[in-house]
């Protein structure tokens, strides 16, 4: 009866024809914000409403008034700008590669709080969402701020102890949640590719060749969103999601959850872990014997990277699986990743995306009751 759901997803949907012409229209100045925000909250209603017919205990607002699932996010902390410079992350698919380019980012102020971030849009939502449904915002997490740059995007001459940097970084991570608990939230995820990403030794690589740690960067990010809610508010539930990338649907990582499982699992402080386990990039079951009692695991064995539909026997066969290293009570199903992590979407139709969440609820229903 609480967050994370026997049958849930993990945030972002795919946006409708109308909302994505919106934007367009927007940013050429054919029309104006009020009409594009009027125009989302439409979007908005009519998406929590599928999300309520389909059988689905929470609901998102799809994600709909961002570009990106994270730096819509990281760019409204006090302190962090993007700069000229670009970031490109590789991806991978099933029938080649492409890149994703965004703007670098620049921590050259000391971060701070200085809204409630999504904070308008939550109560949004939380105020269409039926009175039985439970209204979930997510978030990046703390390590993602991090992740993108590194040590080189953080001004010396502000932070010339780097452990003033994580410290304000969670700080103001606390400060937003006990906000957006004010406005009624009771169901917070935070969006982590890095603790996933970390996994795969080519990441590591990367970040050990930009003058990081990477053999324990995972226990510095687990430390610090563990100070970021360790004064959560009572009665609010928090959990992470943690993929290899989606973007267009495609991937950045591979490998299983093994490098970072011990100390993820029996040190990460939330309530739930929304994990990838869609193919076999994903790895196996077996870092799941990290999990303590009383954690929440949310299986992603249903993709959204294509639109074919996965079987029940699958995926209770999947269950059964993973049963053998976690028990059956803590665990729950969900897709693997979210529908547009970005606005353009992955390759799947509306009504396959549908038909996905619904397969989630039928099977949830046919195994747990």
């Amino acid at each position: 009866m609480t967050p994370p759901f026997r049958a849930d997803h993990v945030g972002s949907l795919l946006r409708p024809p109308q909302l994505l012409d919106a934007r367009t229209k927007r940013a050429t100045g054919e029309i104006g914000a009020d009409e594009l925000r009027a125009i989302e909250d439409d979007a908005i209603r009519d998406v929590v409403r599928m999300q309520r017919e389909v059988g689905l205990r929470s609901a998102t607002d799809g994600e709909f008034r961002r570009t990106a699932w994270h730096m819509d996010f990281i760019y409204r902390l006090g302190g962090i700008h993007p700069t000229d410079e670009k970031i490109q992350v590789h991806f991978r698919n099933a029938d080649g590669e492409l890149d994703f380019e965004s703007a670098a980012l620049a921590v050259d102020a000391p971060i701070r709080l200085t809204e409630t971030i999504f904070g308008d849009d939550f109560a949004f939502l939380n105020a269409v969402k039926d009175p039985e449904t439970t209204a979930k915002l997510t978030i990046p997490s703390p390590s993602m701020v991090h992740y993108r740059g590194g040590r080189a995007a953080i001004d010396p001459a502000v932070y010339p102890d780097q452990e003033q940097f994580w410290a304000d970084l969670s700080a103001a991570y606390a400060e937003q949640v006990r906000r957006v608990h004010e406005l009624g939230c009771r169901y917070l995820q935070l969006d982590d590719t890095s603790l996933a990403y970390l996994n795969d030794p080519d990441q590591r690589r990367l970040l050990a060749d930009r003058g990081d740690d990477a053999e324990h960067q995972h226990l510095r990010y687990i430390k610090q969103i563990n100070a970021a809610i360790a004064d959560r508010p009572a009665g609010l539930r928090v959990t992470t999601h943690m993929c290899r990338g989606n973007f267009r649907s495609s991937w950045a990582a591979e490998g299983g959850y093994d490098f970072v499982a011990e100390a993820l699992f029996s040190e990460l402080a939330v309530d739930g872990f929304f994990l990838e386990f869609d193919d076999e990039r994903s790895g196996g079951f077996a870092p799941l014997r990290f999990v303590p009692p009383g954690k929440m695991v949310v299986l992603g064995l249903v993709t959204t990277k294509r639109g074919t539909l996965e079987s029940k026997d699958t995926l209770k066969r999947r269950i059964e699986e993973a049963a053998k290293h976690v028990p059956l009570d803590q665990i729950c199903l969900s897709p693997q990743c979210g529908f547009s992590s970005t606005v353009e979407g992955n390759a799947l139709s509306y009504d396959e995306q549908v038909a996905k969440l619904r397969l989630i609820v039928e099977t949830a229903e046919e195994i747990w009751g």
